[in-house]
């Protein structure tokens, strides 16, 4: 009997010690296996950091040639020193990794449509789903190209190489106590880091920015109102002015022609209920003035591109030094190099250009879609089978038909609402290319000259890159691999069966657009229209801002003796042209008469506010909801059962407005009435205030701009609110400080080029390490919030770094 006891004590221990160790999964919600998660000694405890960094005072690299030293300053940003490119950009991937892990390798799942590996299928199948269209959109395939177009060039080998060396150092010195939170919480292990890992980063980046079109949208469109509707709704160029480059005539290349292409061709099936595919948020702004314009007679260069905001945050700030380079700026983890920053001689800085890229081919497949017709002839498909590893479902696999084209994202297997299957997807990304290249020699360059060697790397995604130099230089260029396109190609889906489908070529380096020193002292870009209308080849796009960009040049054409803290102040700029341009007129269709005191207050509010979104404001979500209700009903016909187009742009709209009170588009569907435009404009009012009531009542703790615009919210990446943190931030996304709820500048950066006093001010919305247990994980947000900067700490040399370093971390091999 008493060994029965003995045996049901030990059984009963080994269960309870089983049970702890492992994960248990009860719905759709995963716990952490207790006893690991819990224990003092190497659970989550040892994420705690508090507010003194937990940084190795010694590291070694099995690969390493020489040492390397890191000097940590009190923002957590190393500085680098090493003695060769190999053991610089190996201790970036170690120090990136030690701080930044988790979040490389969660993007890069993301990238290649792997999550369902770390969270299972989803609600649904939601994630599997989007693992399966990343595979079907080719990201795999695109970043196998990149890495392929890298791997040819031996410097570019080298660089990634490296980098994935130096990761892999960190992820081998790991032991489960040492394992980011993220890891423990989920219950999973990193696995090693690879040269493909990087390539999807960035390829993942190109996704974010340069992925959209409105070819589906525009045929369809095309098919139901006609070309000149078409035109009048969806134009390519808006009559906006202040493009990022305007030297009328002054082109100076032979133009290649383009084929003429006639959009009558486009005859696409019938679609079904079109879902639309928004324009995703880009809001980016640079510019760089003259020393003729700022105060120290040195150029002024300033960058904020806006991205999403999460937490880790997108970018990890970062200082290199070896023989030949000494650059400083971000970078993004995963990624060797600096993407935005400077150097001893010159500063650089992106927006996305905002170019379509993407291209869409109408397949027509054999019965058992085994080949295509092309030509007249049948090709066989190339079928690329995709493996998903389900956690705790097993494997499940997918098979893509690749093209002459490129993938079908859909079809009879993975389709979506709109009968949208056997079109073939052509994206300018999937082409091999070694961007890596770009910024090993702009981190290096020195001028002009070096700066546009760089650029000649640079494919995808587009961006228009902005630079300054210490030779009092200035320059914009608008840089990525174009379709040499005729007007109107790209624009709609195309034919699919012929070769002659393809654009001509592409446009020459030496075509696109760029300027450099001109006359009015600055150069700028907010996503606009990029040139003026003498440029010869066709544009297009699924749309350009038209607000940022006005605001920006009208403050830099106005401002002399310019010095930092006034690019700071344009940098957190709330005013909104779009406001300024709407509220009159909508205004003058309101009858105070038929409101009561307390809207008639509102009414009297919104007359006198300035058209600033400033945190402290409540009047502008005011407009804002009365907009938001005018626009849906303004455009009702582009949305119903049966069809579903996006909305023609504000800057259209308040156009049509202005110049066509009688559009017909004006009539609502849902009604017997015939309605005119300031019959919508008051109906839109009365509106709007019921919905600004309905959620102060349901919100009674909160101010009211807190509903619209003020909450931002800087999202962890795995959206658990403890890991995610709320602040009272102005702007909006017509505002220089294009500030939504989860949307913003993701990093600032302003630099005065002064060759003896080189002054570097930053802030991101976040911080350096990528663990929730440390004070360094958002203590740059207040900050950002209330728009104020760090002095980045540039050292010259050693002596300087070691003379004023909080911390030091050597490297040896």
């Amino acid at each position: 009997m008493k060994q029965i006891k003995a045996a049901l004590v030990i059984l009963f221990s080994i269960s309870v010690i089983l049970a702890l160790d492992r994960s248990w999964r009860f719905g759709n919600i995963r716990i952490p296996p207790p006893g690991k998660f819990l224990d003092p000694f190497q659970g989550f405890w040892q994420n705690a950091e508090g507010t003194t960094p937990d940084l190795p005072k010694h590291v070694q690299l099995p690969q390493g040639k020489q040492p390397v030293t890191i000097y940590w300053d009190s923002l957590l940003i190393p500085h680098i020193f090493a003695q060769n490119d190999y053991d610089l950009y190996a201790a970036q991937g170690y120090i990136t990794a030690l701080h930044r892990l988790w979040q490389m390798e969660f993007q890069t799942h993301a990238a290649a449509g792997r999550l369902s590996e770390i969270l299972g299928p989803g609600t649904d199948n939601a994630i599997l789903n989007y693992d399966r269209k990343q595979r079907r959109l080719g990201m795999v395939f695109a970043a196998e190209n990149a890495v392929k177009g890298m791997e040819k060039n031996a410097i570019a080998r080298n660089i990634i190489t490296a980098y994935t060396d130096g990761v892999n150092a960190c992820i081998h010195s790991l032991r489960y106590r040492d394992l980011p939170l993220e890891y423990k919480l989920l219950d999973y292990y990193p696995e090693p880091w690879t040269n493909l890992k990087a390539a999807l980063l960035l390829r993942s980046m190109a996704q974010t920015l340069n992925m959209g079109d409105k070819d589906f949208q525009n045929t369809l469109a095309l098919k139901l109102f006609g070309y000149d509707t078409l035109n009048l709704l969806y134009p390519d160029r808006e009559a906006v002015g202040d493009a990022i480059v305007e030297k009328p005539g002054q082109w100076n290349f032979n133009e290649i022609s383009a084929k003429t292409y006639s959009p009558s061709g486009a005859a696409p099936r019938q679609w079904n209920n079109y879902p639309v595919d928004e324009a995703p948020l880009m809001a980016s702004n640079n510019w760089a003035v003259s020393g003729s314009k700022t105060n120290s007679g040195f150029p002024i260069l300033c960058n904020d591109p806006h991205l999403n905001t999460t937490l880790p945050s997108i970018w990890y700030a970062i200082h290199l030094h070896a023989p030949g380079i000494n650059t400083m700026g971000v970078s993004l983890p995963g990624a060797p190099g600096v993407i935005i920053g400077f150097n001893d001689s010159i500063a650089w800085g992106v927006t996305n250009a905002q170019r379509d890229l993407v291209d869409w081919y109408e397949i027509r497949f054999d019965e058992k879609r085994n080949n295509y017709l092309l030509d007249g002839k049948w090709q066989p498909v190339t079928k690329r089978i995709e493996k998903f590893q389900i956690r705790d479902k097993g494997l499940f696999t997918d098979t893509v038909y690749y093209t002459h084209w490129g993938p079908v994202p859909y079809d009879e297997n993975f389709d979506v609402p709109d009968n949208r299957k056997h079109y073939a997807f052509r994206w300018i990304a999937h082409d091999e290319s070694e961007e890596v290249m770009t910024f090993y020699y702009l981190n290096r360059a020195g001028n002009y000259s070096d700066f546009t060697k760089a650029l000649r790397y640079y494919s995808s995604p587009a961006q228009n890159f902005i630079f300054a130099s210490v030779k009092k230089d200035i320059a914009i260029r608008i840089q990525g691999k174009f379709p040499l396109r005729g007007k109107d190609e790209g624009r709609f889906v195309l034919d699919g069966t012929l070769s002659a489908s393809s654009p001509a070529g592409y446009i020459p380096f030496e075509h696109n657009i760029s300027d450099k020193n001109p006359a009015r002292g600055f150069v700028s870009s907010a996503n606009q229209y990029p040139a003026d209308s003498t440029y010869p080849y066709y544009i297009t796009a699924v749309s350009y801002e038209a607000y940022r960009n006005r605001r920006i040049n009208n403050r830099l054409r106005e401002m002399n003796k310019i010095t930092p803290e006034d690019m700071m102040k344009l940098q957190n700029d709330n005013f909104s042209i779009k406001a300024a341009e709407a509220l009159p007129l909508m205004l003058n269709a309101l009858n105070s008469a038929d409101y009561n005191e307390q809207e008639k207050k509102i009414i009297d509010d919104l007359r006198l506010w300035n058209y600033t979104y400033d945190a402290h404001l409540s009047t502008p979500c005011y407009f804002d909801a009365w907009w938001s209700n005018l626009y849906s009903m303004l455009w009702d016909e582009m949305r119903s059962e049966n069809l579903s187009l996006s909305y023609p742009t504000s800057f259209t709209t308040i156009r049509l407005m202005k110049k066509y009170p009688n559009l017909r588009f004006y009539d609502r569907r849902d009604t017997p009435e015939k309605e005119e435009l300031n019959d919508l404009i008051r109906m839109a009012f009365r509106s709007a205030l019921d919905e600004v009531e309905k959620w102060k009542a349901a919100h009674p703790d909160k101010p009211l701009q807190w509903a619209w615009y003020k909450d931002t919210y800087i999202e962890h990446l795995l959206r658990q609110e403890a890991f995610s943190r709320h602040v009272l931030h102005g702007g909006h996304a017509n505002a220089v400080n294009a500030s939504s709820r989860k949307h913003g500048p993701s990093w600032r950066m302003i630099i005065s080029l002064e060759p003896d006093n080189l002054q570097a001010y930053a802030v991101y919305p976040g911080g350096q390490s990528g663990n929730p247990g440390s004070a360094f994980y958002d203590n740059m947000l207040q900050r950002w919030a209330t728009g104020r900067y760090f002095r980045l700490s540039f050292y010259r040399n050693e002596e300087e770094a070691k003379n004023q370093a909080m911390y030091t971390t050597q490297i040896s091999p």
